[in-house]
């Protein structure tokens, strides 16, 4: 496949990813509208301007849209007005309001929940690396070990792609020992041979246990699986981590904005989450792919939360201001609160992209 055929198809992966997120987002918005029967003026899938009107019967018009990325849910007097109507958003009581904007973020961790759990029941899949370059008088040369062979396991243990230790750190681990390794060739032929590893002391930046100079992390044939009870575990375990590791990002992310402001953030934009969400798929396949898919949702409910117009956690900031400050913060005070909130954000999008280009070109 040429270079731009991959480029396409990952463009639209990444735009299916990202939409399908958004979509579930605002799916928990509107269900949870309906259910305290809140009026909805429109479901969308995309974004402005409207490319077509897919149902109009109803007071709801569920609408396709010309940009395909995310969509949004139009409730009556979510801009902060008051209207008189019993069932709009802002004649609600405090706490529907409150359930009706969290649906969003709730959604979003239990979809990284059902990625995680589902992927733990079909298999967790196994990571090995194919071998690029081998260092001459390594105890790769010395096993026959060559270039385009994949080192699949160490001992018979297979190292599953989310366990958090790596057939390479457990190699670095057993520095000095005999293991037997595990091959898959490039005929589609696999064999067991032995190798001694470099003792620790032999072992620096350029010179590893096994002394092979260029490799890259792939599948194997292998998968770990799990039953059900310890899949879910497994799943709420990982959706925990995940959301943790956002968090993290957050903190490290306001370090940097702080503290180096004109070097690179810890952060991806839509360009650099683009490209890695193609570097995955091409590399390591479409469950890893899953995988990352669960962790973008765990970080559209984290970012969502934030208590920053116009994000839900904002909104739900400024309804709990209006609860104790009453009349006030006036209409005019929230939606101009929600506008600079939003060319912030965009100029903070603007500003990582920006970084996510030069790093597209080498840059630093």
């Amino acid at each position: 496949m040429t270079g731009f055929a991959q480029s396409i198809i990952t463009i639209v992966l990444f735009i299916f990813i990202l939409g399908a997120l958004v979509i579930i987002h605002e799916l928990g918005h509107f269900l949870t509208a309906r259910a305290f029967r809140v009026r909805v003026l429109e479901f969308g899938i995309g974004f402005p301007p409207r490319a077509k009107i897919m149902r109009s019967k109803g007071e709801t018009l569920y609408t396709l849209n010309w940009l395909p990325i995310g969509g949004f849910v139009k409730l009556e007097g979510e801009d902060g007005g008051e209207v008189d109507d019993p069932r709009a958003f802002s004649s609600q009581r405090y706490l529907t309001k409150m359930l009706i904007l969290v649906a969003g973020v709730v959604m979003n961790i239990l979809l990284a929940f059902a990625i995680f759990t589902g992927i733990a029941l079909y298999g967790d899949p196994t990571i090995g690396f194919k071998v690029g370059a081998v260092q001459p008088e390594s105890p790769t040369a010395a096993a026959g070990i060559r270039a385009g062979d994949v080192v699949v396991n160490v001992d018979g243990t297979y190292y599953g792609a989310f366990s958090g230790t790596s057939l390479l750190v457990a190699l670095h681990d057993r520095a000095g020992e005999t293991v037997t390794l595990g091959l898959e060739h490039p005929d589609g032929s696999t064999s067991d041979v032995t190798a001694t590893l470099r003792p620790a002391s032999e072992i620096d930046a350029t010179h590893g246990a096994l002394g092979i100079e260029t490799l890259g992390g792939t599948t194997t044939s292998v998968s770990l699986h799990y039953d059900v009870g310890e899949a879910i575990r497994i799943g709420a375990q990982r959706t925990v981590d995940a959301l943790g590791l956002i968090v993290g990002g957050l903190g490290q992310l306001v370090d940097s904005i702080v503290n180096h402001p004109t070097e690179a953030p810890p952060v991806q934009g839509p360009v650099g989450i683009a490209t890695q969400i193609g570097d995955v798929f091409w590399q390591l396949g479409p469950i890893i792919t899953l995988y990352v898919a669960g962790i973008l949702s765990a970080n559209l409910a984290v970012v969502n939360i934030l208590p920053f117009p116009p994000l839900d956690g904002g909104r739900m900031l400024i309804l709990t201001l209006k609860r104790l400050f009453g009349a006030r913060i006036s209409v005019r005070a929230e939606q101009l609160t929600y506008m600079v909130g939003f060319v912030f954000l965009f100029a903070f999008l603007i500003w990582i992209t920006g970084f996510d280009i030069v790093r597209g070109l080498g840059g630093s």
